[in-house]
């Protein structure tokens, strides 16, 4: 071969790589065109949801319902400001038997597969907090008003298994 037959050769490759670019990027421009086909999440869907973030994984047991758990917490607005947390109550945890009534729902979605040691950021949307009633201490001061996004910093402490279910026999 002389050099001039490689020297055209490189410029037909080269024109053909050129040419399918051109060809790849104005297909590519069309496709993105079409509307992907997803489900967006919708903001009902949204409003009922707890959003929870592990700041640090524990490792110790699992907290499943029906198990006796402690945990340390903050509850504050969305601006930051706290309106209660286990420091106000001496330090002491919290503790509950979860998924027994008498807790607000998010809080008990936000602690249920936590292991001890974890520690956890909740958000909790009203639907699963107190909703649209406002909430008053002994003397009538509301505490958390109604319809209020609660913010919650969970550390879980312990974990009592619950008791096995008896046999039949």
């Amino acid at each position: 071969m002389n050099t001039k037959s490689v020297v055209i050769g490189i410029i037909v490759v080269i024109v053909l790589a050129a040419g399918g670019y051109y060809a790849y990027k104005s297909m590519g421009s069309t496709s993105a065109a079409i509307p992907e086909q997803t489900t967006p999440t919708t903001t009902t869907e949204q409003a009922n949801q707890v959003q929870g973030q592990d700041v640090k994984v524990g490792t110790g047991a699992e907290a499943k319902p029906g198990d006796t758990v402690s945990v340390l917490y903050v509850g504050k607005f969305t601006d930051g400001s706290v309106f209660d947390s286990s420091g106000a109550h001496g330090n002491q945890p919290l503790v509950f038997i979860l998924g027994s009534q008498g807790l607000i729902p998010g809080f008990q979605i936000g602690v249920n597969g936590m292991k001890e040691g974890g520690e956890r950021l909740l958000a909790i949307p009203p639907s699963l907090g107190y909703g649209g009633e406002d909430v008053k201490d002994e003397s009538g001061k509301v505490i958390i008003p109604a319809n209020s996004t609660l913010v919650f910093e969970i550390q879980l402490v312990k974990v009592v298994p619950a008791a096995p279910a008896p046999t039949a026999q």
